[in-house]
């Protein structure tokens, strides 16, 4: 999409995060034109002070033979839904739903492994209200619908890029009009990208492991991120030897009345059967 001398996105994959949205990134690169060096830049919520003219030279290198696009989570931010509409009104939006149980869980993990907050999921789950804000589907979908039509939104199931991630990426292709491709060997394609196994070996490095990641990313040194990530770095700073407990029956029981609410009124909204979020389920890793 060009609008006056910039080359901005087609499509954006808005999440909520913590559904496949890295794993989305890493399969689109070559087929695509995505931010030069970075999976997000977090523009329309985050960095908008920066102006656009920083947010298009991420796409300076998109020559017009292929469809540009972001994968970053804008989803539960009422302010970029505005930007968004302000700088791409004719942007395609690809969003993702799962399970709000695990879904709460993950986010959980994430906080953890980025030392953003410590304590057992109860405790985070009542002090971090944004976790029950990602999980609010319908209300958030309602105003990305009237900002932008039902017809320029398409809507996921992570269940499906689970189950079968080539039907997934077809569909994604079809609506942001990429060429379709084959994913590569099962096994490099269906395993969990930024998937926490287990909480960082030290809150304190990770919290200054996280703190020199953002100091780079404000710099735009996403080589020397990008770097760091393939060297282990990372991974090593955000998790340790421990695995995160598996969710009890009760607590999963309880959340599934938590979130209850909110699954019948995207129900609603879509016209769908989502009864499989509303069972709960024996002991399990979320």
């Amino acid at each position: 999409m060009r609008r006056g001398k910039y080359a901005l996105p087609d499509f954006l994959g808005i999440g909520p995060g913590r559904t496949g949205t890295s794993w989305l990134h890493e399969v689109l690169v070559g087929h695509a034109d995505l931010p030069l060096g970075v999976k997000e830049t977090q523009f329309f919520n985050h960095c908008y002070d920066k102006g656009i003219d920083w947010y298009a030279a991420h796409f300076r290198h998109a020559r017009g033979d292929r469809p540009i696009g972001e994968i970053c989570p804008y989803f539960i931010d009422a302010a970029a839904t505005e930007r968004i509409k302000l700088h791409l009104p004719d942007c395609k939006l690809i969003v993702c739903f799962r399970d709000p149980v695990d879904h709460a869980y993950s986010n959980y993990k994430l906080l953890i492994a980025y030392a953003w907050a410590r304590g057992s999921f109860e405790e985070v789950l009542e002090t971090r209200p944004h976790i029950d804000r990602g999980n609010q589907y319908a209300s958030n979908l309602k105003r990305w619908f009237d900002a932008f039509g039902r017809e320029r939104v398409l809507v996921t199931w992570y269940e499906d890029l689970a189950s079968n991630p080539q039907s997934y990426l077809d569909r994604i292709c079809e609506f942001a009009g990429i060429k379709k491709f084959t994913l590569p060997a099962p096994s490099s394609t269906t395993r969990k990208v930024n998937e926490f196994t287990g909480p960082p070996r030290s809150r304190r490095l990770a919290q200054n492991a996280r703190h020199a990641m953002y100091w780079l990313r404000d710099r735009r040194a996403y080589s020397v991120i990008n770097a760091l990530e393939r060297a282990g770095v990372w991974a090593f700073c955000f998790s340790g030897s421990k695995s995160y407990p598996r969710l009890t029956a009760q607590q999963d029981a309880r959340l599934r009345q938590r979130y209850l609410p909110e699954v019948e009124a995207l129900e609603g909204l879509l016209g769908c059967d989502l009864s499989r979020w509303k069972r709960p389920r024996e002991a399990r890793a979320a």
